[in-house]
């Protein structure tokens, strides 16, 4: 018997890479796409930021002590003004970005692995091991975030590792159960049985087939958490148990400036516009990533300024 033929029409748009097809999704939201460009600008600076103005951050001018912004007279990078000891603030806060980032990212990561491995672990195999994972995690959202990171940063020594050990921990109960709740819909799915019959191993149906369809999901929270994470670390700078000087955050930056609000708001007032945009920003990439994860809302997009491309 001749083999049938098949053949494959392929439109325009599945001709095209991938890349350009997410890019033009991107560009049809306006306000997402200004938020990912704000996003990258923070990213150069988190990457190139203290090799471009390390030691500008640190260089002290007593002509400069709470320079007001625009104070172009003592140089280009007084453009944002002085803190009380002469420094540049545009300087701190392109070299702060680092630090703060690198607390963010790492707290999210570490929280998103844990608490994914976990979730997918207590969906799939049910039982009295889930049962033990989640009373676990009971225990830790019984407690408030804020407050159990301030326990544990005021006993132990306050630096990088530590705040992103403390915030991680919080921050894992939210995906724990967001996963396993993920995880007990998908896994009576039709592909999961029929992978199951085949006689697919566990790990494999785990970190193969349901993974993959759970993972819009991690993406967008972990989006949104890298705020979370960022005003969480501003807090407790401001209250003396975040980063200590001579390490440079945002919310160090606030922190010191709170004594000047009255006589220099411009101390605390940029790094604080900075967390707010970051926070913005990262809330609309968020949002759009949602939106395109989700095949009932992504034909908004598609069908959105189609007759402009």
């Amino acid at each position: 018997m001749m083999a049938d033929t098949v053949l494959t029409v392929r439109s325009p748009s599945q001709e095209t890479s991938r890349v350009p097809w997410i890019l033009r999704l991107l560009w049809r939201d306006k306000f997402a796409f200004a938020g990912a460009v704000f996003l990258l600008v923070v990213l150069f600076a988190a990457i190139f930021g203290p090799a471009l103005l390390g030691k500008q951050a640190v260089t002290m001018n007593l002509l400069a002590r709470n320079a007001p912004p625009l104070s172009l007279d003592k140089g280009w990078l007084f453009v944002l003004g002085g803190d009380p000891l002469g420094r540049s603030l545009l300087a701190r806060l392109v070299v702060g970005t680092q630090n703060t980032m690198a607390i963010a990212a790492l707290t999210v990561t570490m929280a998103l692995t844990v608490g994914c491995l976990f979730g997918l672990l207590a969906g799939y195999v049910g039982g009295i091991f889930s049962a033990i994972i989640m009373r676990i995690s009971d225990i830790l959202m019984s407690f408030p975030s804020l407050l159990l990171a301030l326990i544990v940063l005021y006993v132990l020594q306050p630096h990088l590792a530590t705040v992103v050990f403390v915030l991680a921990i919080t921050r894992v109960p939210l995906y724990l159960r967001t996963i396993r709740a993920e995880v007990l819909e998908v896994r009576e799915r039709v592909f999961v049985t029929a992978a199951r019959v085949l006689g697919t191993s566990p790990l494999r149906i785990v970190f193969r087939h349901i993974l993959p369809v759970v993972a819009p999901t991690l993406i967008t929270i972990a989006t949104l958490d890298v705020a979370f994470v960022m005003l969480s670390e501003s807090g407790l700078s401001f209250l003396g148990l975040g980063m200590q000087a001579p390490d440079i955050t945002w919310g160090l930056m606030i922190a010191s400036g709170q004594n000047y609000l009255k006589t220099a708001w411009w101390l605390s007032f940029w790094p604080g516009l900075a967390i707010t945009l970051t926070t913005m920003s990262l809330n609309l990439v968020a949002n759009w990533l949602r939106i395109v994860a989700d095949p009932a809302q992504r034909w908004r997009l598609e069908t959105k300024g189609m007759a402009n491309d």
